[in-house]
């Protein structure tokens, strides 16, 4: 969808998923044909889940969902608006883009999405409206903004935002004053750019403790417990408290050369692909975004040499495409040099808004091969992502070659 345009909604249930890069605060406003909500009720959000036909949750793949059972909508209702305001003071949305996806809340078919362009000192936006219209309901792409936050869309739609309740921030943030009424955010000029991925890390001493992973064999555990280590064929569940812990993971890939003085150039990529094994898409240091910004490269590193990781690949696992159920990450010598040169290869998996570790594998051991499949990360079927730690090797130069082999490992 384009800003403004609209469409019917086939679907009774309807779910609006809000994803994005960083962490938001979602919201649902029931409006009444003055454009107000009718009193503070009809405001729904983390602290307060649940209106009459309108309910808040976290969404199966990270991020929040607004779902709307449109008969179950009180009849002096006539929109409900869908926000989404930033989780960091004083951060806006330029350079950040969140998408909502539109689905069918039954059968979880997607009816429509949206990713508003060209956004800039916004602090908070109506990102889509589901209204009214003609005996039916419709929804609209709005992605209009406030450069005051949640307060300022909270004022206008007449929510009262004086008591320590109201929700202008995330729950450990202090409470927001009184905002003015804002107008919408002024247009801005060109189309934002996608962000960049954080800047790799630092390879920090080895942060205690790790939680133990399993014993070879037993299967895969969850992250409650902390940072986990694993081995060859081992397996986490990306999930920690019993629900999907992240919306945005970064992969940091690192090397050493063996020998001293030598410098040795790698190439980190990842591979998407769908539920029947066939490739989505590949993204390297020669295409450095793909899937619409859901997975970004930090560019090409040439020698192996420094602290910290040489390269990494930011994943937004909420704003993956429904069609994309597996990623591998791989690591190939284009120039020929085989593993058994490479000291100290390992990669990472990080909170990529905290930069927190959250899984390491290491590389035990080398062959004299010039490719190697280090991680996958798989979904399930209950929606949270499972990685895998590989470390098998391959003969392939670059990632056209990892192509095949990747498919066979998934």
């Amino acid at each position: 969808m384009t800003p403004g345009s609209n469409l019917p909604l086939s679907a009774v249930r309807v779910a609006v998923d809000v994803t994005a890069p960083v962490r938001l605060d979602v919201s649902g406003l029931l409006l009444a044909a003055d454009g107000k909500v009718r009193s503070d009720d009809d405001f729904v959000f983390y602290n307060q889940p649940s209106a009459p036909g309108v309910t808040h949750s976290a969404a199966p793949g990270g991020g929040d969902t607004v779902t709307v059972d449109t008969a179950a909508v009180p009849e002096g209702i006539e929109k409900i608006v869908v926000t989404a305001s930033l989780d960091t003071p004083g951060a806006t949305f330029a350079g950040t883009e969140p998408t909502g996806t539109v689905r069918d809340a039954d059968d979880g078919s997607v009816l429509a999405s949206f990713t508003p362009p060209r956004l800039g000192t916004e602090t908070a936006l109506v990102l889509v409206e589901i209204y009214r219209r003609g005996g039916g309901w419709k929804v609209r792409a709005v992605g209009q903004g406030y450069a005051d936050g949640l307060a300022g869309i909270a004022t206008d739609f007449g929510v009262s935002v004086e008591e320590p309740a109201a929700p202008a921030a995330a729950p450990q943030a202090a409470p927001a004053p009184p905002a003015p009424a804002a107008g919408w955010g002024p247009p801005t000029g060109a189309p934002a750019p996608v962000a960049p991925p954080p800047a790799a890390a630092p390879a920090a001493p080895a942060p205690a403790p790790s939680a133990p992973p399993p014993a070879p064999g037993t299967g895969k555990i969850n992250l409650d417990k902390g940072r986990v280590s694993l081995q060859k064929n081992q397996t986490v569940s990306l999930v920690k408290g019993g629900r999907p812990m992240l919306s945005s993971v970064r992969m940091g890939l690192g090397w050493e050369p063996a020998f001293r003085g030598k410098s040795i150039d790698l190439d980190a990529s990842v591979i998407a692909y769908g539920p029947d094994r066939k490739k989505v898409d590949n993204c390297f240091f020669g295409k450095l975004m793909i899937l619409g910004g859901a997975i970004q490269h930090s560019g090409d590193n040439l020698t192996g040499e420094g602290a910290g990781d040489d390269e990494a690949i930011t994943v937004h696992l909420g704003g993956l495409p429904p069609e994309v159920t597996g990623l591998v990450f791989v690591v190939n010598s284009f120039s020929g040099q085989k593993f058994s040169e490479v000291a100290k290869a390992y990669c990472r998996l990080l909170d990529a808004q905290s930069g927190e570790e959250l899984v390491r594998f290491d590389l035990t051991h080398a062959e004299p091969r010039t490719g190697v499949m280090m991680a996958k990360l798989v979904r399930q079927y209950s929606g949270e992502w499972e990685m895998t730690a590989m470390g098998e090797f391959v003969d392939a130069r670059t990632v056209r070659g990892m192509t095949k082999p990747a498919a066979q490992a998934l």
